[in-house]
């Protein structure tokens, strides 16, 4: 059984596949975009394009899904060496705003668990992605009354956990980040001094795996998110 033994003043909790589903679109977004290119590169080595371009163009377009739009059209002028026609970028960009049209599927129990914290502490959103589709979201959702502070940052490294903080005026010590990435939502809280608290989703964005085993007495994983109950 995990003991309760975090005693923390603010809880964050990332957004995209851990209060709602996310990734899945994605997925399926990248393999309506491989099927247009079947004649040129098989699924795979389009899968792999596609993440070297975003990976490529994070310094410049951050993330989200119209970052995503604007790596799916790098991926396909290179593989067709700049000879796609103004239709088939369009069919790309059809793909990315249907993406961001997606309803919002809120992950089994979040709602029970935010109940249960509103109240006994500050919750907070500190995600990543588009700052509209963000907030558009947490409005279809219905669960923006929850939270006192949303952070949509642009990367969520060290740094900007340290920026964020500071607005909250918060330690690091008096802070818990709860997550699906490992990479983003855990590492950079245990490193600066916070709690990270894992909730594997069933599917990761490539990027956002890590290879190695974290071992560290602030870091918690449970296998769904009302265990994290139990830890607070």
């Amino acid at each position: 059984m995990l003991q309760k033994n975090i005693s923390k003043k603010i809880i964050a909790f990332d957004a995209d596949d851990t209060l709602w589903h996310n990734e899945p679109y994605f997925d399926e977004a990248q393999v309506k975009f491989s099927e247009l290119f079947e004649d040129y590169a098989s699924h795979q080595e389009v899968l792999q394009l596609i993440l070297l371009h975003q990976v490529k163009n994070l310094p410049l377009y951050g993330f989200g899904i119209k970052a995503f739009t604007l790596s799916m059209i790098d991926s396909a002028l290179e593989l067709t060496n700049h000879q796609i026609s103004g239709q088939g970028i369009q069919k790309i960009i059809d793909i990315g705003r249907d993406l961001l049209q997606k309803p919002v599927e809120l992950l089994p129990e979040v709602e029970d668990v935010l109940k249960q914290l509103k109240g006994k502490y500050k919750l907070v959103v500190a995600t990543k992605g588009d700052l509209k589709d963000q907030h558009r979201k947490l409005h279809v959702s219905k669960i923006g009354h929850y939270f006192h502070h949303i952070e949509v940052m642009s990367d969520k490294k060290e740094l900007d956990y340290e920026k964020m903080l500071a607005r909250l005026d918060i330690k690091p010590a008096n802070f818990i980040m709860i997550g699906n990435s490992l990479k983003s939502d855990v590492l950079p809280v245990l490193n600066i001094g916070g709690t990270g608290i894992h909730v594997p989703y069933h599917t990761t964005w490539e990027y956002e795996k890590i290879d190695f085993d974290i071992v560290h007495t602030n870091f918690k994983s449970v296998s769904s998110i009302n265990q994290v109950l139990d830890l607070i």
